[in-house]
């Protein structure tokens, strides 16, 4: 079973991803904010994260961007409900990161997650600790 790190300061946000990912058949492990995020994701190996990018005192691009050090291969879908998100593009660490807008539907979900993992494929010379979907 996939699992996946999702970090976002919104209760409401996180129990909705985590309903719809669960009956999807993966493992949720949720986080409130980038702090818990990243103390998570060193703990354990993720196979996706879903980091809002404007965190309660944080910014979700440093976020993917330390995860990214440990598991460049990572596949990630980053949230927002302030702003569009093409200005992640322009970086090339975070250019195959998918964009998804909030408000957002179980089965948009669903297509970033796929989008991402379709854009992220895992090299021979994998980090160790990433794993496969």
């Amino acid at each position: 079973m996939p699992r996946v790190l999702v970090i976002d300061d919104q209760s409401d946000v996180r129990t909705m991803i985590s309903i719809v990912l669960r009956i999807n058949q993966f493992e949720i492990v949720e986080a409130a904010t980038a702090e818990a995020g990243l103390k998570a994701f060193e703990a354990a190996d993720f196979d996706l994260a879903i980091v809002d990018i404007f965190l309660q005192g944080s910014n979700g691009s440093d976020v993917i961007a330390r995860m990214r050090e440990r598991v460049p291969d990572l596949p990630v879908v980053a949230i927002s409900g302030m702003t569009a998100l093409d200005f992640l593009s322009k970086s090339p660490e975070l250019a195959d990161v998918v964009c998804l807008q909030k408000p957002f539907r179980p089965n948009d979900l669903i297509r970033a997650i796929d989008a991402a993992r379709e854009a992220v494929r895992p090299s021979a010379g994998s980090v160790a600790g990433a794993t496969a979907l």
